[in-house]
């Protein structure tokens, strides 16, 4: 909480509340949504959620937001205040990581596309932390098989912020009725290949360089 206005957020989103005339709607978001720790109706959520977006930033603040999925409750509440979930085998670029690495801010969006159509945020403080340590601290942690779901480092988060995102541009999905994930797999094809096709677009700029040498 910024102590010079005292409510939640930045300085620039309550300069821009003033300029659009906000303000007073913002306020009363802040006051009735906002909570900085996970009641019981927001862990049961968190308990079913099967996918989240992850957003971070570098210490630059240069923005990266990536996608984490794993089987429902894959992300964990170990209190009121903190939450962890695991960081799986990847393309092992580290993006996310490195952010926290190098800044800890953090901000988790889940969505229940389902359901209830309705969306959670946390906002809080990351630190990253071995398999061996969480389960040390946490010794009812799931224990995985699959190779592909086995995590290699967890991410706790000191939840800071929590609060609602309002259903009305939720669209609303029905699940497939057998998804075959290929949890882990190098297997390019069934990574999705090179569907952007900038792969073969970076081989055709090597090949006129080679031609033109």
């Amino acid at each position: 909480m910024n102590s010079a206005h005292h409510y939640p957020g930045s300085d620039g989103e309550h300069a821009l509340q003033h300029e659009l005339g906000t303000t007073r709607r913002a306020h009363k978001f802040y006051s009735d949504q906002m909570s900085d720790s996970l009641n019981d109706e927001m862990i049961e959520f968190i308990g079913r959620m099967d996918m989240a977006f992850i957003a971070t930033a570098d210490a630059n603040g240069e923005a990266d937001c990536s996608f984490r999925a794993g089987p429902a409750g894959f992300i964990q509440v170990l209190d009121a205040g903190t939450i962890c979930y695991p960081e799986y085998r990847g393309n092992g670029v580290m993006a996310s990581l490195g952010n926290i690495s190098e800044n800890p801010h953090v901000g988790i969006m889940m969505l229940d596309f389902v359901r209830d159509r309705i969306g959670l945020h946390i906002n809080g403080r990351a630190s990253i932390v071995t398999d061996d340590e969480m389960r040390a601290q946490v010794p009812d942690l799931p224990e995985e098989t699959i190779r592909g779901r086995i995590p290699d480092v967890w991410v706790r988060v000191d939840v800071h912020e929590a609060y609602i995102h309002c259903r009305k541009h939720i669209p609303a999905l029905v699940p497939a009725a057998s998804i075959d994930r290929a949890w882990g797999t190098d297997n390019p094809a069934r990574k999705g290949g090179d569907y952007f096709g900038v792969t073969a677009q970076r081989k055709a700029e090597r090949d006129e360089v080679d031609e033109a040498g």
